[in-house]
Formats: structure tokens, C-alpha cells, sequence
């Protein structure tokens, strides 16, 4: 069931949802920091001369840890929901993952390869360890939905139904792969490849923070150019392609779009589910089929919840840290199956 909000209120309600959780992820932590020293600590960062108790070392904190990790936060989240929405547009199915396209399984093989193959190859070059994790996450989800593209088009056309299959196929395969290299793993190299596949924002910094963040700004620009032609997929590809619309065009651009944003991603931060399964899905419900709306909204409550996912991995088991894809997973499975109880009720 569709409850339709305005778009106005809707976007007021998610830019001040999108303030909290950007606020809460800065000030709270296993060292919490008042409100009133965030906001100067913040004010310094940006150069202003402020001075008081303790700002410097709220400075330090919010400098070095928690602005670096809250918009490794923003960037993901926006970028996997954006995805979705791209992935459910294309599919014209409202259950349809950014996962069906084989990136999220292509970059966790090649992040695989980059974390048994160090110790199998005796490590990287000094000069390539910092980025290799990186690097090898990206090119494999670009790798995996390449093939599912050339599979997926014959004749100068692109059967979606063909790609879906051709990605469950890659997917597997991918799966057996990594299945494959957890066997060779030693116990240290095994523990860091299971982390990882847990998703987290702990390794945020700004080396690693710049290509994503250009990767999400360059998503969030060109998906929202693409909303008329997404609307016009939802009435059927002929019905599109009458229109004027030239659907392989629109198709290759959102499966290689979804490919750069979730691999970048995923590069980033690991393995995080359901961001871009269930925002899409739950914005849909709020406002409606309208992409020119539906995209913005999910951009803003990706970045939020993954805000407040994260906030909720770092205070549940403080100092502890749950892996981020745990608390995705524990508060996006049973919302989706309530939606879809609802649904059929």
C-alpha cells in the first residue's frame, strides 16, 4: 500500500533526519563530546579562531576519526540507495538489489584476492599496499558486471532477463571462489577477510574517502537526469522506446552506473546489505513511483540510515564495534519482512 506525502514536507522531514544523524554520528562514540564543543570543534576545523576546555581535544577527535568516517557514512548510503533505485527501475521491480547485477559478489572476490593473495604471495609492494584492497574490490565488481553485460547483449539488444540470470550465475561463481580462498586463508588473514565481508566504516580516512566521494557526487548528478526516462521503463521498454527514449542507451548507463557506485562502495567500506534494497523500497511507499522525486528522497534517507546504523555499531558493545552489516542486516530484514506482510494484508 501506497500512503502518498508531499514531496515539500517529505524533503524537510528527511533534511532534518539527515542533521541529526550527521550531529549524533559526531558527537557520540565510546568518547562522547557535548553538543556545544562539537559545534565549535567543527567551527575550528572550518578556521575559525575559537578557543574554551577541551576544544582541542574535541578538534582532534571529530578531525581525525568522526568527520572522515561520518561522510564515508553519507557517501555510501546515499550511493547504495541510489543504486537500488537505478537496479529496481531497470528490473521494474520494486525487490530488485543492486546485488542482481553481480558487483557487490565481483567486489568481494577481488577484495578476497587482495587480502589471501598478500599472504600467498608473500604481500604486495610497498608502494601498492595501501590502495590494493581498494583497487581490487572495484575492478571486480566492474569485472563481474561487464560479463553480465556482454552476456546479457546479443544482437545490438540487452535482455534484462538474461542479465538477471547471468548475474545469479556470476554471483555463484564468485561465491565458490571466495569459498576457495577462505580454505587457503591462514587464521589472521582469515579474520580480516571476515570483517570485511561484515562491512564497516572503521577504516575511514580522506585518502580513501576522496574517490568515493566523487564517485557518489558524479551518481547523484547523472541518476536524477535519467528520472524521465526511468519513469518512462516503468510502462514497459516498447512503450519507452515509442516515446523516443533510446532504452540501450538508458540500460547500459544505469548497469555500468550501479557498477562504479556500488564498487566504489563496497571498496570503501565492505560488504553493507539492504541499504539498497530497503530505502528504495520504503521511499516508494512514502512518495510514490515518480523518480524525479523517489531518487533524491532515497539519497537523503541512504545517507541516514547508514548514519544511524553506524552510530548504533559503535554504541551497542562500546568500546567494541559490531561489523556495520550486522546492524543493516538486523534492522533491514525484519522491516522488509513487515512491509511484506503488510503488503499482502
Amino acid at each position: 500500500m501506497t500512503v502518498v506525502v508531499r514531496p515539500r514536507p517529505l524533503f524537510v522531514a528527511l533534511g532534518l533526519l539527515l542533521a541529526l544523524a550527521i550531529w549524533l554520528s559526531l558527537a557520540l562514540g565510546p568518547v562522547s563530546l557535548p553538543l556545544g564543543d562539537t559545534v565549535r570543534a567543527g567551527l575550528r576545523l572550518l578556521g575559525m579562531p575559537l578557543s574554551g576546555d577541551g576544544l582541542a581535544r574535541a578538534e582532534l577527535i571529530l578531525g581525525q576519526i568522526r568527520v572522515p568516517r561520518t561522510l564515508l557514512g553519507l557517501a555510501v548510503g546515499g550511493v547504495l540507495a541510489l543504486s537500488g533505485v537505478a537496479m529496481q527501475g531497470l528490473f521494474r521491480n520494486p525487490l530488485a538489489d543492486p546485488g542482481l547485477v553481480g558487483v557487490s559478489s565481483g567486489a568481494a572476490l577481488g577484495a578476497a584476492f587482495a587480502i589471501v593473495g598478500a599472504s600467498l604471495f608473500g604481500g604486495w609492494p610497498a608502494w601498492l599496499a595501501p590502495y590494493v584492497l581498494s583497487l581490487s574490490a572495484f575492478g571486480g565488481g566492474l569485472g563481474v558486471t561487464w560479463l553480465v553485460y556482454r552476456v546479457g547483449r546479443r544482437d545490438g539488444q540487452t535482455s534484462v532477463a538474461t542479465m538477471l540470470l547471468a548475474g545469479i550465475a556470476l554471483t555463484a561463481l564468485a561465491g565458490a571462489a571466495i569459498g576457495l580462498f577462505t580454505y587457503l586463508a591462514d587464521d589472521a588473514t582469515l579474520r580480516t577477510l571476515t570483517f570485511w565481508n561484515l562491512g564497516s566504516l572503521n577504516g575511514a580516512s580522506y585518502p580513501r574517502l576522496w574517490p568515493l566521494l566523487l564517485v557518489t557526487a558524479a551518481v547523484a548528478v547523472w541518476l536524477p537526469r535519467r528520472a524521465t526516462a526511468l519513469n518512462a521503463l516503468l510502462l514497459g521498454e516498447s512503450e519507452a522506446r515509442h516515446l523516443g527514449f533510446d532504452i540501450e542507451r538508458i540500460k547500459r548507463e544505469l548497469v555500468f552506473c550501479t557498477a562504479l557506485g556500488v564498487g566504489a562502495a563496497v571498496a570503501a567500506a565492505g560488504m553493507i546489505g539492504f541499504i539498497g534494497l530497503v530505502v528504495p523500497h520504503l521511499v516508494r511507499l512514502l512518495v510514490g513511483p515518480d523518480h524525479r522525486v523517489l531518487l533524491p528522497a532515497s539519497l537523503l534517507a541512504g545517507a541516514a540510515l547508514l548514519l544511524l546504523a553506524d552510530l548504533l555499531a559503535r554504541l551497542l558493545l562500546a568500546p567494541a564495534e559490531l561489523p556495520i552489516g550486522i546492524v543493516t542486516a538486523l534492522i533491514g530484514a525484519p522491516f522488509f519482512l513487515f512491509l511484506l506482510v503488510r503488503g499482502r494484508a
